[in-house]
């Protein structure tokens, strides 16, 4: 049993991984051509020729201070973004590589 709950998590990564590094240099990229489009530099402040922004862009991100409303529910706002990212990679999960011997 702990075998197939192992090979299920390893699918979700399998698939979130490239898909989330995917998206992250198609905004790069993006970028880019947004600012050639403008006529300024763009993102190239990180690594050679900007390869390591979307890198710098996530570690800014998880480290960022949250601003909590004072007028909502504390708990509900903090927990509802981890639970849509876990119910998504529950699905992810569902849509297996292999067909066969899954025990979805």
């Amino acid at each position: 049993m702990i075998y197939y709950v192992i090979s299920w998590i390893l699918e979700i990564l399998l698939i979130a991984v490239p898909l989330l590094v995917s998206v992250a240099y198609f905004t790069l990229a993006e970028r880019k051509v947004i600012a050639s489009i403008q006529r300024r530099r763009g993102p190239a402040i990180v690594g050679i020729w900007g390869l390591l922004q979307p890198l710098a862009d996530g570690l800014k991100l998880l480290v960022k201070e949250s601003v909590l409303p004072s007028n909502s529910n504390t708990v509900l706002f903090v927990i509802a973004p981890i639970l849509t990212f876990f119910i998504k990679s529950f699905r992810l999960g569902c849509y297996s590589i292999r067909r066969s011997n899954s025990f979805i």
